[in-house]
């Protein structure tokens, strides 16, 4: 990213609408899991207005047309903050950059901006700049190109003699065994013995003739690629130097954004991400960009949201003006150093959701025993929450053999959910699920119109690594994911459709529903891909499978609560 150096000046924007009845927070917003503060979705709303009527710069969100080829959707952060005099306002910030610029309008400057002296970077830019034209030139050069054609031709005639002699050697062999066998039985033990003595010679022989056949094709084809070679070295040398001076110039731009906290001390990326690599763009998304200015300038930050602008991305899920949370790969390790020292609202993952909630049993016999799981509550033991379905049975079921989980839903979807009593079950019904031989159905409302009535979404998926645990769309790394769908009923704007999944990635039908290559309607509730709500709208409705021990086929249903 190319800094851009200018003045700060003051971002601090006015509520246009009255605020004097709205209660401030206790504490500042939880940054990765949260529900907008009134006073964010004010300020928010009032960006949102800005966005739609300014006129004094231009950018192709996709808004009016998504097929755009330079379309690209954009986050946003608004921050409610109290400044010196005791009024209260907000800052408003981008993630990144547009058209090339930091800088724009109202919005705070990137963290890079707050410290002056960039030369360095344009002085290394310019050097990488020079090595790629003095790469480029040089793999493109007809000298270049002549002498691999030239070297390929001569590796391809070594091919072909040292070929041709291994042939010659091996038909010699063959030739050699067969008067051996013609000998052993015509000749006497003596004459047999004067016949091995030749073909040992013989052979010996053919085997010095292959060696050193050997030694002067390779060294004929040494001298032929010794001119590209001495090019590739250069070649590689040029390269090594090019990476060498990216990686320090990227060590030095990190060095210089160097993120504040209330407590006025400062960190760069290098010691943020001392311990794993530093992501791309790192640092320049909207909540250190909004927590920085704030705290240079004397501003109390209050509440904090993030909203998407314009056309949603390839890969991953992302709807016109809906709010989000702050990605966890890039911005976690840096807000963790930010909010230090800030009274913050404690973070809701901690909390054990199925905390009073009970575990209904829908069928149960001396081999397996099926549960009607509730939603927002875990399928197994989470990294911070223990209680889950799994330590429950064992809890309840002490004497099971074996691990008792066969399959799993996700933490807010609720449903059927079988368990094995015996290792032999289990092992049984694991085979099944494997094999696919379990069929099962899921019922769902999805936020908006389908199109159409039915049919198949192949999509393949993969983890988020920048921003975990969401999927994102992935054709290179991702695992296929296949769902098929009807629709059940429409309701106004929303959707009943049953899902069958014949594949079970994490989020798959969660994905599938939201991404606008599958129906391109968000399952209702879902705080990941779409937006919250009094809960999930997933359910696990129906189940069929062969019982371990008695071969019957059990078709197990259960309604959703929704």
């Amino acid at each position: 990213m190319k800094p851009i150096h200018h003045n700060n000046t003051d971002r601090f924007i006015h509520f246009k609408k009255p605020i004097d009845g709205i209660e401030l927070p206790e504490k500042f917003t939880f940054p990765f899991y949260y529900e907008p503060h009134p006073l964010a979705i004010l300020a928010a709303e009032q960006l949102k207005t800005y966005l739609e009527t300014q006129k004094d710069w231009s950018y192709n969100f996709g808004i009016k047309n998504p097929d755009s080829e330079d379309a690209i959707g954009k986050m946003f952060g608004v921050m409610v903050v109290e400044n010196e005099a005791k009024e209260i306002g907000f800052l408003a910030a981008f993630s990144g950059k547009m058209m090339e610029h930091e800088k724009i309008g109202q919005f705070v400057p990137a963290v890079f901006d707050s410290n002056p002296g960039g030369e360095f970077y344009d002085i290394g830019e310019r050097e990488l700049m020079v090595l790629t034209a003095e790469i480029d030139d040089l793999e493109n050069s007809s000298e270049f190109t002549d002498l691999q054609a030239f070297v390929k031709k001569e590796t391809a005639i070594f091919n072909e003699k040292l070929a041709a002699i291994k042939e010659t050697t091996r038909a010699a062999k063959q030739v050699r065994k067969a008067r051996r066998k013609e000998g052993k039985m015509n000749l006497s033990p003596a004459d047999y013995a004067v016949l091995e003595a030749e073909l040992a010679r013989e052979s010996v022989g053919r085997k010095y003739v292959l060696k050193d056949t050997e030694r002067q094709l390779t060294e004929a084809l040494e001298i032929a690629k010794k001119p590209l070679t001495i090019l590739e070295e250069k070649l590689a040398n040029l390269k090594a130097n090019r990476k060498a001076k990216s990686v320090n110039l990227q060590r030095r731009l990190f060095q210089h954004y160097r993120f504040l906290n209330i407590k006025g001390e400062r960190k760069d990326l290098t010691d943020i991400f001392q311990n794993t690599p530093t992501p791309s763009g790192a640092g320049e998304c909207a909540a250190p960009k909004l927590l920085q200015y704030a705290f240079l300038h004397n501003l109390r930050p209050i509440a904090i949201t993030e909203f998407w602008w314009g056309k949603s991305p390839a890969s991953a899920v992302r709807f016109h003006k809906n709010h989000y949370p702050a990605c966890t790969g890039k911005c976690k390790p840096i807000l963790k150093h930010m909010l230090d020292g800030m009274a913050v609202d404690e973070n809701p993952m901690l909390t054990n959701p199925a905390l009073g909630k009970e575990l209904p049993t829908v069928f149960e016999d001396d081999y397996i025993v099926i549960v009607n799981k509730p939603p927002e509550f875990l399928s197994v033991p989470g990294k911070n929450i223990f209680d889950s379905v799994q330590t429950r049975m064992q809890a309840k079921y002490p004497n099971a053999t074996g691990n008792m989980t066969i399959h799993r839903l996700d933490m807010s979807t609720s449903g059927i959910l079988i368990l094995a009593k015996t290792k032999e079950a289990h092992k049984l019904l694991q085979g099944q699920f494997a094999k696919r031989k379990v069929k099962k159905r899921y019922v769902a409302v999805l936020d908006g119109v389908v199109a159409g009535d039915s049919g198949r979404i192949d999509l393949p998926l993969r983890v988020d690594l920048d921003n975990r645990p969401h999927q994102v769309i992935c054709y290179e790394y991702g695992k296929r994911a296949v769902t098929d769908w009807e629709v059940i009923e429409r309701m106004g704007n929303r959707t009943k459709v049953y899902f069958y999944p014949i594949t079970g990635r994490t989020h798959q039908l969660r994905m599938h529903a939201a991404h606008p290559r599958g129906l391109g309607c968000p399952i209702v509730g879902d705080d990941l891909y779409g937006t919250k709500a009094n809960r999930l709208h997933l359910h696990a409705q129906r189940l069929s499978f062969e019982h371990p021990e008695t071969k019957e086929i059990m078709v197990i249903e259960v309604e959703a609560e929704f």
